[in-house]
C-alpha cells in the first residue's frame, strides 16, 4: 500500500516488508536447505560406504594387503628384491587345505622360507599311483629348488581323515573326487583298524591322523630320487601335527637308516619332540 507525500517521494509502508528483506529471507532458507540436503547426502553415503564394507568380503583383505607392503615389503625392499629374482626355500611343506591349519601362520614362515603344497588330508600319493599336482610339486621343490626338508603337517579333527576312517566298500572303488582322493591313505587305515579296533570312531580318526603323516612320510621314500637323496643325507623329511584344540604341536623325523631293516610298512621315527 502506498501513499503520496508532500514532497512528492514515494514510501513504503512499515507494516510490509522491503523486497531486500525478502530476498535475504529466501537467501537464508536455501542456504539451510542446501546445508540440510549436503548433511543428509554425506550421512546417506557414509551409510552406503558401511554397508558395502560389510558386504564387501575383500574389504577387509585390501586393508590386510596394504599393512603388509607397508610394514614388511617397504621395510624390507632389499630382501624382497632379492626375493623377486629367485627363490631358495629350505623346506617344503605338505599340509592339509582346512582353513584351520595355515602353515605359514603357526609356524611362522615369511615369503621365500617354504614351499607348501595343500590338499585334503595333508597326503602324498605314492609313487606308483601315477602323475597328481603332489607329484608334480615334489618333483619341482626337490630337483628344481632342492630344499633340504620336507615336512607333512597333519592335524586334529581332519575331516579328510574322517572320510577316510568313513568309506564303505562302494567308496573305495568310487570315482568321485574326494573318496578317490583320500583313499590314498588307505594303508594307515587298514592300520588304525587293526592297531585301534578298541577305541571310539573319534579316538580311531585321531589316531589315523598320526598312522597317515607316517604313511606319507614312507611314501615319499617311493620316489627314487627322494629315496636317494635322504640315503645321501641331502634331504631329511619329517612329520608333524597341529591341534589346534589345545595348541600343540608335534614334530619328529624319520629315520631312514633305522628304517631299512623294518618290514614293509614299518618304519623307525627319531627327533620327537612336543612344543606346547
Amino acid at each position: 500500500m502506498m501513499r503520496q507525500l508532500s514532497s512528492g517521494l514515494v514510501k513504503t509502508c512499515p507494516f510490509l516488508p522491503s523486497h531486500s528483506h525478502r530476498n535475504t529471507s529466501a537467501s537464508s532458507r536455501a542456504v539451510k536447505e542446501s546445508q540440510n540436503l549436503v548433511v543428509e547426502t554425506s550421512n546417506k553415503q557414509r551409510n552406503t560406504q558401511v554397508v558395502e564394507n560389510e558386504l564387501d568380503p575383500f574389504s577387509e583383505m585390501k586393508q590386510r594387503f596394504l599393512s603388509f607392503k607397508k610394514e614388511q615389503y617397504l621395510e624390507n625392499m632389499e630382501y624382497f628384491e632379492n626375493l623377486a629374482k629367485e627363490q631358495k626355500p629350505k623346506f617344503m611343506v605338505i599340509a592339509c587345505a582346512d582353513s584351520r591349519v595355515c602353515p605359514s601362520s603357526i609356524l611362522g614362515f615369511q615369503p621365500g622360507e617354504a614351499f607348501v603344497v595343500r590338499n585334503i588330508a595333508n597326503l602324498v600319493p605314492p609313487y606308483q599311483n601315477g602323475p597328481t599336482e603332489a607329484n608334480a610339486a615334489l618333483e619341482f621343490a626337490v630337483n628344481f629348488l632342492e630344499v633340504q626338508n620336507i615336512l607333512v603337517v597333519g592335524h586334529s579333527c581332519c575331516g579328510g581323515i574322517k572320510a577316510l576312517m568313513s568309506m564303505t566298500d562302494d567308496d573305495l572303488t568310487s570315482s568321485n573326487f574326494i573318496p578317490n582322493w583320500v583313499r590314498n591313505g588307505k594303508p594307515a587305515r587298514i592300520r588304525t583298524q587293526a592297531n585301534a579296533s578298541s577305541l571310539d570312531f573319534d579316538q580311531q580318526c585321531q589316531h589315523c591322523e598320526k598312522v597317515s603323516i607316517n604313511q606319507s612320510l614312507l611314501n615319499l621314500l617311493s620316489y627314487p630320487w627322494i629315496e636317494e637323496k635322504v640315503a645321501k643325507r641331502r634331504i631329511s623329511i619329517h612329520g608333524g601335527y597341529y591341534n589346534f584344540v589345545d595348541c600343540t604341536f608335534e614334530k619328529w623325523t624319520l629315520d631312514y637308516k633305522g628304517s631299512e631293516s623294518k618290514s614293509d610298512g614299518e618304519y623307525s621315527i627319531k627327533n620327537r619332540e612336543f612344543w606346547c
